[in-house]
């Protein structure tokens, strides 16, 4: 069988919390090496919620597939084994991901002249280096002005890290286009990359920004309904609630025949004098058009708006709690060649997640377990000759 795709690469990994472990979780998955170095007892991380059993399953999943080192930076013996580890020679290695400080010793300037072709990935908050999280980012961007119910005062936040989830990624990409560039000239870079950078990046390519420069007035709220386009939720007779979508004149089509209500439509729209082939005539008009569609999920239960909506092609969704994602959906399951069921230290056996990249000439990227916390230190420190 192939190997995986990121076979012979080595990256070892100074983190905390989200950004930064995700991106070393993410290489992981394609079958880097990455060894993460933690402090004896663990960092500021390693009792972060969700618990079970007393032990972080939010540390678990952002460290599956790592070998797990654990190394005081606190005296001199400690920095120079971690820098020993970080230049250690190899083709694939001499990269190094953090979002922890650095500064002197663990500066670029100074592994750097352990290994003249070192990679550095560097994770900050904001762009001058300043402290920030995904919540503080996600403030400052509008996101929560536009977040929430219509007509409800002050901010409001989602439970999604959305930024520290894209700069994860987005590190792993800056690793593998480094690792390219050094490949084809023959040098290492420290590559910079900060989550406020990562979130006005997105804002600006969203049209948010150039919105808010060329329009006078800013955008509302406007609860569940999806800006711009046709779509919202729906409340069913049985008490469930679906997402339903009409992004493109094809879905639009689909949704009148699934629910009988095309001749409802070209009514409303004649009067009207609309045209709902196009996405913003069905935002225009999405109230009536909601007022239309109401009764008729108000008279079916979930599972006959699903055999009515699969068969004709609907894009739609039922609302559901992740029990019921486990439950109900088969792509959240051993069904789904992602998920394999893996036994972590401390927490027990349960559905874990591989890597959702699927590639036709390497080996699958098949699901890990988490390391326990330490596990590999010794067979590091012996395997790299940086015993003290």
């Amino acid at each position: 069988m192939a190997a995986p795709i990121l076979d012979g690469l080595r990256i070892v990994e100074l983190s905390a919390f989200v950004a930064a472990p995700l991106g070393g979780a993410t290489l992981a998955a394609l079958g880097a090496d990455v060894i993460r170095v933690d402090p004896p007892g663990g960092g500021i991380d390693i009792h972060r919620w969700p618990l079970h059993r007393g032990h972080s399953l939010y540390w678990a999943g952002l460290n599956q597939g790592k070998r797990s080192v654990t190394i005081d930076t606190r005296n001199e013996v400690g920095r120079r084994q971690v820098a020993g580890l970080i230049a250690a020679p190899g083709e694939g290695g001499g990269i190094v991901l953090t979002n922890l400080p650095v500064r002197e010793w663990n500066s670029y300037e100074e592994l750097s002249k352990l290994r003249r072709d070192l990679i550095m990935v560097a994770i900050t908050g904001d762009r001058d280096g300043g402290t920030a999280v995904d919540y503080t980012v996600n403030a400052a961007l509008g996101f929560p002005w536009l977040t929430g119910p219509e007509g409800i005062d002050g901010p409001v936040n989602h439970v999604l890290p959305a930024w520290d989830g894209m700069t994860g990624f987005l590190a792993a990409v800056a690793i593998l286009a480094a690792e390219r560039h050094r490949r084809l000239h023959g040098e290492g870079q420290l590559v910079e990359l900060s989550l406020s950078d990562v979130g006005l990046a997105l804002a600006g390519h969203l049209g948010l920004i150039g919105e808010a420069i060329l329009e006078s007035e800013p955008r509302g709220r406007f609860g569940n309904d999806v800006y711009g386009t046709f779509g919202r939720d729906f409340g069913t007779r049985d008490g469930r609630r679906v997402m339903v979508l009409a992004l493109t004149p094809r879905q639009w089509t689909s949704l009148g025949e699934a629910t009988g209500l095309t001749g409802e439509f070209a009514a409303l729209e004649s009067r009207a004098v609309a045209d709902f082939r196009r996405e913003a005539d069905r935002w225009i008009h999405r109230k009536p058009l909601f007022a239309l569609l109401e009764p008729w999920f108000a008279h079916h239960d979930l599972a006959e708006v699903r055999e009515n909506f699969d068969r004709h092609g609907v894009l739609w969704s039922p609302y559901q709690t992740v029990k019921q994602l486990l439950a109900d959906d088969p792509r959240a399951s051993t069904a789904n060649p992602m998920f394999s069921e893996v036994t972590h230290p401390w927490l027990g056996r349960f559905l874990t997640a591989g890597s959702p990249l699927r590639f036709g000439a390497a080996a699958p990227a098949s699901a890990r377990r988490a390391p326990d916390l330490g596990e590999h230190t010794e067979e590091v420190l012996r395997e790299f000759g940086l015993q003290a």
